[in-house]
């Protein structure tokens, strides 16, 4: 019975605009049960002393108790009675069930006819059950008439979907290994172990695009990152639960990637939460030097926290705390350089976005991405405050030119030739609008033509003699310099390029010591 009241009280949530689906499920405290004696399959190689060893399972490694349980169910529970909520409204409407019920509320109704309809049977006991089975066989007869009337077979052919420019993609499944725990090449012989074929290095996004279930690739761009078949979930994969690997979309690997911050930098990761890039990061670092990371949200930066130490993240330092009251004039960060920016957005961009379920037209409103917008050059200024600052990425998962290349243009507008634009992975073909002079510097990502989650990342950084000013100033005016220093300056109508060499990097040679599988 607490799974549909959760459910149903998640439903007036969405409906008052309180939240997120994903927000409000995984806030609702619904209990989750801990399973007990969980065994991992059993490798068929040997351990390197010559004994079987358990695959899943590194050496040395004890077992751990998981949780596992109801999370999931109430999440499924919730988005299928989104999606179905109009043709549920529709036969409710049409038995007056809440006429005859008149003590039950319509969102508790939604939770109990999907899941007798369209779901696997009601799993309440007592009164719910008694109530809503009375009306079993009215509710049933009323779903045939529905399909009747609307001349369909099956119940998934009564869903309206919403035009989307995501709609009916397939993005692949990427896996991030993470190189605070592993090597790649550990982690190919782990699934090839597996049964798994692993098809090399791809060369082209076709190769992506017809992967069979048990094939994956590596990618082209991302030398660390693997790509799996759509379908593939590795959620319960012990690689995925001990912080071996990371699943995140490619496109959100993108920023901390080309951000490249050298060994032992200071870093700051502005607006964090739920921490993929912040490991991300510290990956690049091998855990040497300093990464701030901030976030508002107190339950999201405490489950970051987590991610993070399963990851095995350790140069990190985490403040729930809004990134724009930060102190640029702290002497903690004088010695940050590197700031990955990555603020609130629409989220249009994100394919099987679950607030499409519940967006209106308010959602990308002009008014509601200029709001975004204004937000988004204040988080970008305060950013290119800090005194010792020499690159910050900005990157949003939004297909919006409002939240994108007109911030950036902005930005470039305000701050004059003190900081110039980095032309991105010039070899990338999506690039961003040429609605001013640098905007296909900037590169962008869409399902149809790179096959990750839309998304836009532009990199900033601060000329030569700005870097030198900033140091100067930074050592004698550490104390006094104010929030919003380079609000001030001119408009420069031409502004150096930036060498695409320097915005790519070559990865470090050095690694940590892994642990092998």
């Amino acid at each position: 019975m607490a799974l549909y009241v959760k459910a149903a009280a998640i439903l007036g949530q969405l409906e008052g605009k309180r939240g997120s689906v994903k927000t409000l499920v995984y806030n609702s405290g619904h209990k989750v049960r801990a399973a007990r004696g969980e065994r991992h399959s059993r490798a068929r190689g040997r351990a390197s002393d010559g004994h079987p060893r358990e695959r899943g399972r590194l050496p040395g490694e004890e077992q751990t108790e998981r949780p596992r349980g109801n999370i999931k169910q109430l999440f499924a529970l919730v988005c299928e009675t989104l999606k179905y909520t109009p043709v549920l409204e529709e036969i409710i409407n049409t038995t007056d069930l809440l006429k005859k019920e008149k003590k039950l509320q319509i969102n508790v109704a939604k939770v109990l006819v999907y899941d007798l309809l369209f779901g696997k049977g009601l799993k309440c006991g007592g009164s719910w059950k008694a109530l809503i089975m009375k009306h079993r066989s009215q509710l049933k007869s009323a779903l045939a008439r529905l399909k009747v009337k609307r001349k369909v077979s099956c119940n998934e052919d009564l869903l309206e979907t919403k035009a989307s420019s995501t709609a009916g993609c397939q993005l692949p499944r990427y896996v991030r290994v993470n190189l605070l725990k592993n090597t790649v090449e550990d982690v190919i012989d782990y699934f090839k172990r597996e049964d798994y074929t692993y098809l090399g290095q791809a060369t082209s996004v076709a190769d992506l695009k017809h992967l069979g279930r048990k094939q994956f690739i590596g990618d082209l761009h991302l030398p660390e990152l693997l790509v799996f078949h759509p379908k593939i979930d590795l959620h319960e994969h012990f690689l995925y639960t001990a912080g071996h690997i990371i699943l995140q979309d490619k496109a959100s690997c993108l920023p901390a990637h080309l951000l490249n911050p050298p060994t032992g930098s200071h870093v700051i990761d502005a607006c964090a939460a739920p921490g993929n890039k912040t490991s991300h990061l510290a990956a690049i670092l091998c855990n040497k030097g300093k990464l701030f990371a901030f976030d508002l949200d107190t339950k999201r930066l405490s489950t970051m926290g987590t991610l993070l130490l399963r990851a095995g993240v350790t140069c990190h330092e985490l403040a729930n705390q809004d990134f724009l009251l930060v102190d640029p004039s702290n002497p903690k960060y004088q010695n940050v350089k590197y700031i990955l920016l990555d603020p609130s957005c629409s989220g249009s961009g994100i394919v099987n976005r679950l607030n499409q379920l519940t967006d209106d037209e308010t959602s990308s409103s002009r008014p509601r991405l200029l709001a975004l917008a204004s937000f988004q050059c204040k988080a970008l200024n305060h950013a290119l405050s800090f005194p010792g600052v020499e690159r910050v990425i900005y990157s949003t998962c939004s297909i919006h030119r409002e939240e994108n290349e007109d911030v950036v243009e902005e930005i470039l507008q305000q701050h004059g030739n003190r900081i110039r634009l980095v032309n991105l992975m010039p070899s990338w073909p999506y690039r961003g609008l040429a609605t001013f002079l640098e905007g296909p510097w900037c590169i962008r990502a869409a399902p149809k033509d790179t096959l990750t989650n839309g998304f836009f990342v532009a990199m900033f950084e601060k000329q030569c003699g700005e870097m030198e000013q900033s140091r100067e100033s930074s050592a004698e005016e550490v104390t006094s310099r104010p929030a919003a220093g380079l609000n001030s300056v001119s408009v420069s109508e031409k502004r150096p390029v930036a060498s695409s060499e320097s915005a790519q990097s070559q990865k470090k040679s050095k690694k940590v010591k892994k642990q092998k599988v």
